[in-house]
């Protein structure tokens, strides 16, 4: 439960009515930017008077993910849905200075999901570590990334991020943050993101670090035939279009991807050749040259695949009641869109003259999804109410979650506050090393 004292936290960008929760500050809502439905961001101006932060975000319109829901209870739990999405909150502690900053992108595949949702609450990372932790909101699905670049201007999600980024950057001093020691971390299509943010035109300088988690950089390329398909569905969808009619027609935008293969398996995303990523021939150079400006913590869990076979067709489940096969099926699916990936990208980096640590998950609980993907969330948001009864974990023993969760956000933090990780080697549980 969010605290009755309220606070006005001075910042740069204005004044904040805030809530003082024990310990902790936090200023939940705030307005990064504006926006029009398939337009660019622009910047929230300074207001003269106070603003009032006491409220959660709204999440992104956004249809159901079944698979997701059931999975982790409630992903969106009771937040106000609204197009007026672009906002932020701030957990920090109440005596902060020259924190540490850790800017968190959630995941769902681009299509779900929202900062504020109560599975990813940072007071326990806030608390135990004393960063102060920023949860931004953008714009997903048709709303964020449909844009071909003409009539509707692509990678929005993207530009949400940045403008949140650039709001960090001018205000998170007031809240005791340091502006110089920023660290964004994603995971999923937030982890996407994050990598994508470190080639993005115009981050330079806005962030020192960047953590990548589980992020499917394994079908982020060879992607512009499918989205070509999915323009041409979602046809002349524009700012006039009824909401409840762009989100009727994302079912068909995503049916025109299905036959691009493993890449339709997160059909939004990123756009190459578009405002403000290179061309995606240009990918490798953009990123040998962000490497010296940006320390990498970057991995995945060792079963991520786990967490979709529920979802796949009825014709799998023969072979997949075969426990040996199904064991080949997630090990070579789970390297194929995660491992290979983490391991290439983290060795570019450090080769071209960067600080990289590659990391493997491999807690879990007991039961068919074990290390699975998203089971480095409840570890790293470790809130009871929110998490315990999540079929992700089920029958975790909670003092175990505790316990790990304490250990992760103690790296990650670690991490955050000074570039680099201790290595760790314990089976069962997790594996980092640093390059360059």
């Amino acid at each position: 439960m969010l605290g009755d004292e309220l606070v006005d936290v001075g910042t740069p960008a204005g004044v904040f009515t805030a809530r003082r929760e024990g310990d902790l500050v936090r200023a939940t809502g705030i307005r990064y930017a504006r926006a029009e439905r398939f337009r660019a961001p622009v910047a929230e101006p300074v207001h003269d008077e106070p603003v009032d932060a006491t409220h959660l975000s709204p999440a992104c319109p956004q249809n159901p993910t079944p698979l997701l829901d059931d999975l982790l209870v409630d992903a969106i739990g009771d937040l106000v849905v609204d197009e007026d999405c672009l906002r932020l909150s701030v957990t920090a502690p109440a005596d902060a200075v020259d924190a540490p900053v850790m800017v968190f992108l959630h995941g769902g595949s681009y299509r779900a999901g929202a900062g504020d949702s109560p599975v990813f609450d940072p007071r326990a990372l806030v608390r135990e570590q004393r960063v102060v932790v920023v949860s931004v909101t953008y714009r997903l699905g048709l709303l964020g990334y449909l844009g071909d670049g003409g009539a509707r201007t692509a990678n929005l999600g993207l530009l949400d991020q940045l403008e949140a980024l650039r709001w960090v950057r001018r205000a998170i001093v007031g809240f005791g943050g340091d502006p110089g020691c920023v660290t964004v971390f994603g995971h999923s299509a937030g982890g996407d993101a994050v990598a994508h943010l470190m080639i993005a035109e115009g981050a330079r300088g806005l962030f020192r670090r960047a953590v990548v988690q589980s992020a499917p950089l394994g079908i982020s390329r060879g992607r512009a035939r499918m989205q070509a398909a999915m323009d041409d569905a979602a046809g002349d969808l524009d700012a006039a279009t009824p909401l409840t009619e762009v989100l009727a027609a994302e079912a068909g935008v995503e049916a025109a991807a299905a036959p691009f293969g493993l890449v339709a398996a997160m059909p939004f995303g990123t756009r190459y050749g578009r405002a403000p990523l290179p061309a995606e021939e240009d990918l490798a150079a953009a990123w040998t040259a962000a490497a010296p400006h940006v320390d990498l913590l970057i991995g995945s869990t060792s079963r991520e695949v786990a967490l979709f076979l529920p979802a796949l067709p009825p014709r799998w489940a023969a072979v997949l009641r075969v426990p040996l096969l199904a064991r080949a099926a997630v090990a070579v699916a789970s390297w194929r869109v995660y491992g290979a990936a983490v391991r290439s990208f983290a060795r570019r980096h450090a080769a071209a003259g960067g600080r990289a640590a590659p990391y493997r998950l491999s807690w879990g609980a007991p039961g068919p999804y074990r290390a699975a993907h998203c089971v480095d969330l409840p570890l790293l948001f470790t809130d009871e109410a929110a998490w315990r009864d999540a079929p992700l974990i089920a029958g975790a023993d909670w003092a175990d979650v505790e316990q790990r969760g304490r250990q992760l956000r103690q790296v990650w933090a670690d991490f955050a506050r000074t570039g680099t990780v201790q290595q760790h080697d314990e089976r069962g549980f997790l594996r980092t090393r640093q390059l360059g």
